[in-house]
């Protein structure tokens, strides 16, 4: 019987040990997150590299921006040790944003100088925006290149009702407006151009949770003001029992 229990055991984990092996590369592909925005909004993204060598590590980033739906804002947060580039094009068709024709947009920003190690991933902020209202989905194709020269081209556009590519290409999927969101879609921390902060909430809503977060820190200030209070007083309190104690014993041992 324990003959048996221990085969069964070293058969489980040796299937465990080959279903690990053949889901970790699902979760090791550079993937944008989240991975929807809403259509004509704005939004921040993350390219989220992992690397997958044990003996090089990643060095270069490069990641295209298509223009046959152009963005017409595409900004890079700063990434520390990290260089960071953004290679703009002229369209073909200039297009409009909040009253102004735009000819040019960002096709391409890539990050150099920096360094992922083996075991460890990367996020490279963008904000965009505005998204374009008539696409479902904006691919980003990505190169990253290892310090050993080699690069992996993470271009292989998914199809739906398809198995997914070795090399898939991160992949924003565009999603209709919230009801009554105006079309600004947002990501963390982005104001938007409609006048609203990231979380599409106007000047009175934000003036609102703001009094009620004060009001909050308020209270626990004066939560922690009584309980301080609280304790000292126990402190002076128990000191002076000891002394009370203490003088009640010299007058006993007196008498």
């Amino acid at each position: 019987m324990n003959a048996m229990l221990r085969r069964l055991s070293v058969v489980g984990g040796a299937a465990a040990g080959t279903v690990a092996l053949l889901a970790a590369p699902a979760f090791a592909h550079v993937s944008v997150q989240p991975g929807q925005a809403e259509k004509g909004g704005f939004s921040t993204v993350n390219l989220k590299v992992p690397n997958e060598r044990d003996n090089a590590s990643t060095v270069k980033l490069e990641v295209t921006v298509p223009t046959d739906h152009p963005i017409a804002s595409v900004m890079p947060q700063p990434v520390p040790g990290w260089d960071v580039e953004v290679t703009r094009t002229k369209l073909d068709k200039p297009i409009e944003m909040h009253g102004k024709k735009i000819s040019e947009a960002v096709s391409k920003v890539t990050w150099t100088g920096g360094t992922i190690e083996p075991g460890m991933f990367q996020q490279f902020p963008l904000s965009v925006g505005q998204l374009p209202e008539d696409a479902d989905r904006i691919v980003f194709k990505a190169l990253q290149t290892y310090d050993n020269k080699e690069v992996v081209r993470w271009i292989e556009v998914p199809e739906e009702g398809k198995a997914e590519p070795d090399h898939p290409a991160p992949v924003l999927k565009l999603v209709e407006p919230a009801e009554g969101s105006g079309g600004h879609g947002h990501g963390a921390g982005h104001q938007g151009g409609n006048g609203k902060g990231g979380h599409g909430e106007d000047a009175a809503e934000h003036d609102a949770r703001a009094a009620a977060t004060k009001k909050t820190a308020a209270s626990n200030d004066d939560s922690d003001t009584t309980a301080r209070v609280l304790g000292i007083v126990g402190i002076v309190v128990g000191v002076a029992g000891v002394a009370f104690g203490v003088l009640a014993g010299r007058r006993r041992s007196a008498a």
